[in-house]
């Protein structure tokens, strides 16, 4: 098959691409390498910066239509695709849709069904907008449902679901927004990992507990990170003997990776049932996971033997004590560092993830 991926989340659509073409299917990636995060592409585009950067990147991009047709499949990230307005991205939508076989949407992350149904319906115990039956009036999550709800953005979210031949989510949350809405053609994948060569499950450092944070610019409050921080730091107060703390703030991957060796927990996704593409990589280098793992998370991928991850609620008490326990508790880490890494392989193989979505594409056509 002729693939065309469009746009990036945390390296899913590089990762996947690299295990379609295993499988021999020839795939291009068109993104903006996720901002500051520079994950790699084949063709690049990044908004220009300066005053006209969104009309450079709309003449770039209508340059490059001609390139972007005669695939099998093209699959977007999100309904906003590209670092364009809503308005602009309906047309070039539509330019795919007629030019291309099938078009699948990826829920990976923020839209309209999962900014509405978390803030209206609240089907979690806890979202990125709700705690319980209470909203959440933090600055970012306030700033995402002005940006998401009542919209050109709902519009154009809703028009391709409902156009879109497939709709792929990657997590347990996001699945919970479209199924009941799209039960026919909403299908769940998990996420693609390039496992290591080598996974290491020995401690990194036995006299210290090593752990990990990434601070992602202007989303740590609303991914939690602050209040996850700030535990870490509290506790590097009380437990300096015995624990080490790395923080990677705002850096690009390939430095953002070489941040994370020889770590043993990474804190990651307060907010979040199921761990993401960052907590993944770290998993499968051996790195134990303290965020989401509720059960909802293992039902979804029918997992009834692993449980790698550290759960944690949305509060700062649940991590300081989770966090603490570990450090008290040392010996439990190695059992958790060779959990992590069979979990990943398990479930999240790019190669057998590939296999999944080639399934899924070739049920379209």
């Amino acid at each position: 098959m002729k693939i065309l991926l469009i746009g990036e989340y945390s390296n899913v659509h590089w990762t996947l691409a690299e295990g379609l073409r295993q499988q021999g299917h020839r795939v291009t990636v068109v993104s903006n390498g996720d901002f500051w995060k520079n994950y790699p592409r084949d063709i690049d585009v990044s908004r220009p910066e300066g005053p006209f950067g969104g009309l450079r990147l709309w003449c770039r991009v209508h340059r490059l239509l001609p390139l972007l047709r005669g695939y099998d499949i093209v699959q977007l990230i999100n309904p906003m695709f590209l670092e364009l307005r809503a308005e602009r991205l309906s047309g070039i939508y539509r330019y795919l849709r007629r030019h291309n076989k099938r078009l699948v949407l990826g829920a990976y992350g923020m839209d309209w069904y999962w900014v509405n149904t978390c803030t209206t319906q609240k089907p979690l115990r806890y979202s990125d907008f709700n705690i319980g039956s209470q909203l959440r009036t933090d600055a970012s999550a306030l700033r995402e449902q002005h940006d998401w709800m009542g919209t050109a953005k709902e519009q154009l979210n809703k028009t391709i679901a409902t156009d879109a031949d497939a709709i792929v989510t990657c997590l347990y949350e996001y699945d919970v927004c479209y199924r009941p809405v799209f039960p026919q053609k909403t299908c769940f994948i998990p996420l693609p990992i390039r496992l290591p060569e080598h996974s290491t499950t020995s401690r990194c450092q036995r006299s210290k507990v090593c752990f990990f944070i990434g601070i992602s610019r202007g989303r740590s409050q609303y991914k939690g990170t602050d209040i996850m921080l700030q535990a870490a730091k509290d506790l590097q107060q009380r437990y300096g003997h015995r624990m080490k703390l790395n923080v990677a703030d705002g850096v690009p991957f390939s430095q953002y990776t070489q941040l994370m060796e020889g770590s043993d927990a990474i804190l990651d996704q307060l907010y979040s049932y199921t761990p993401s593409m960052n907590s993944l990589l770290a998993m499968s280098k051996g790195i134990i996971c303290i965020g989401g793992g509720e059960p909802e998370n293992y039902d979804i991928i029918r997992e009834q033997e692993l449980r790698p991850i550290i759960n944690v609620e949305p509060s700062y008490q649940s991590v300081y004590d989770a966090m603490e326990q570990l450090i008290l508790h040392p010996e439990r880490i190695e059992d958790l560092k060779r959990q992590s890494v069979a979990y990943v392989r398990r479930h999240h193989d790019y190669l057998s993830v590939a296999r999944r979505y080639e399934a899924l594409y070739l049920s379209l056509l």
